[in-house]
């Protein structure tokens, strides 16, 4: 272990990418709005008004275009994409996997009722484009992709009539400027930008997709109550979940979200992580034993910034030296085998202490 000089310590050390920073006035809000709603029933008013200002905030948030609906349920983004694969491909879809999220969704999407996906991969830390093919009636692919630090454009695709674009936003949402009538769905778990806790999901949805879930329900097609997307539908308009949800989670992301809105919104927020991120980015290209590891700037992602070291330079026992300072989650995602550190920049995390950060790791690494 390298101890740190004490003006090199940032005044949170936490930059990990999900679950991420937690500010303070959130935890609070759990004393205080929490002591009257948590051991509540969550089929009474207290509970469903607070579901019911988590789904107005987002909708702000999120600016969400006339007609489209702010949808909850339980389980997280990986039940969102077996919910989707029940309930909102009709028969097929296309995926772009430039990382492990996008292609976990493309493998759940290889269900025997479904027709196979079209996977369009490329190589970790490279972006990807959607492409038009006749009879995909789904078109699917990560905002911001958690374990590469790439982030893609959101644009509609124009395809067949009625053909929808779903947009797995849990690592952007709320920390990345888009425009939402670009998409049908956009979907994120809160435990990032939005820094609460994970087991709930969210979605942004238009009046295609309600319809298009609301005509498979009606089909003969079997779907599992739990996964229904037609339940989260039916029980969001009335501000509840189909079985009981996680308080706090609530109420921190309903703190987050004002917050956010009290500073200017998404635009304040895509401002914010832009900067942030970019303060890394420039380190990175100018130190001597680093490189970003996404080598296109226009696919860098302004949340989640991945850093390559030298060989020279062991990322590993930077990352575990800083831990034991206090400095926590930069390792890389373990999948990706890399050399290298993953410094998340979401909307909590100041500038301020990334530029600490900077200097936590230059130090560390001069003295390894």
């Amino acid at each position: 272990m390298v101890e740190l000089p004490r003006e090199l310590l940032p005044t949170d050390g936490r930059f990990g990418c999900g679950p991420s920073k937690v500010r303070g006035a959130q935890l609070e809000a759990l004393a205080t709005r929490g002591a009257s709603l948590l051991g509540t029933s969550h089929r009474q008013a207290p509970i469903k008004n607070l579901v019911g200002s988590t789904r107005e905030g987002l909708a702000e948030l999120l600016r969400a275009p006339e007609g489209y609906e702010i949808i909850l349920g339980n389980g997280g983004s990986t039940a969102f994409w077996d919910a989707a694969a029940f309930g909102l491909i009709e028969r097929r879809s296309q995926h772009l996997a430039f990382g492990e999220f996008g292609s976990k969704f493309a493998s759940a999407a290889k269900a025997p009722w479904l027709d196979a996906p079209d996977v369009r991969k490329t190589e970790p830390g490279t972006g990807g484009v959607c492409e038009p093919v006749e009879g995909v009636d789904v078109y699917a692919w990560p905002h911001n992709e958690t374990s590469t630090g790439v982030s893609a454009p959101i644009a509609r695709v124009t395809a067949d009539p009625g053909a929808l674009t779903v947009i797995d936003a849990t690592s952007a949402a709320g920390g990345i400027d888009f425009d939402a009538a670009q998409a049908d769905v956009y979907y994120f778990a809160p435990q990032k930008n939005l820094g609460s806790d994970g087991g709930l999901w969210y979605a942004l949805v238009s009046p295609a997709a309600i319809e298009r879930i609301e005509r498979i329900a009606a089909s003969d097609r079997y779907i599992p109550e739990f996964l229904s997307l037609k339940n989260a539908v039916d029980n969001s308009r009335l501000n509840q979940t189909l079985n009981t949800p996680a308080v706090a989670t609530l109420l921190m992301l309903d703190e987050q979200v004002r917050w956010i809105l009290d500073n200017g919104g998404l635009a304040w927020a895509g401002a914010k992580t832009a900067a942030t991120s970019a303060t890394l980015y420039a380190w990175a290209e100018v130190a001597a034993y680093t490189t970003p590891f996404v080598t296109n700037p226009a696919d860098r992602s302004p949340v989640v910034v991945t850093i390559d070291f030298d060989e020279s330079v062991d990322a590993a026992a930077i990352a575990k030296s800083l831990r034991e300072n206090g400095i926590v989650d930069t390792e890389p995602y373990r999948k990706l085998g890399r050399n290298q550190l993953r410094i998340a920049t979401f909307v909590s995390i100041d500038e301020d202490d990334v530029r600490r950060l900077i200097g936590a790791i230059e130090y560390t690494a001069e003295r390894l």
